[in-house]
């Protein structure tokens, strides 16, 4: 019997779920974005997307419009900071 992880793939590849396509992160450590946050995560951190892509930007509020560089990435989400 095949044993499959929860993304539906075999040892520990990273898989789309719902399409069993490859996922991979639209955004990489080091890269800069101008963006809009939308919402508010739970934590206070503002909620920007990029293609669809959860990214937390610290210190900001719904509405604003910042240059941020990203800091870290994660499966589904990414955290990143303003540039000033």
């Amino acid at each position: 019997m095949e044993v499959l992880d929860m993304y539906g793939g075999k040892g520990g590849r990273r898989f789309d779920g719902n399409k069993g396509r490859r996922y991979e992160a639209p955004v990489k450590v080091g890269e800069r974005y101008k963006v809009k946050i939308e919402s508010m995560g739970k934590g206070g951190d503002g909620i920007a997307r990029i293609k669809g892509f959860v990214i937390f930007v610290p210190h900001t509020h719904v509405g604003d419009e910042v240059e941020i560089v990203i800091n870290s990435v994660k499966k589904r989400f990414a955290f990143a900071e303003v540039i000033e």
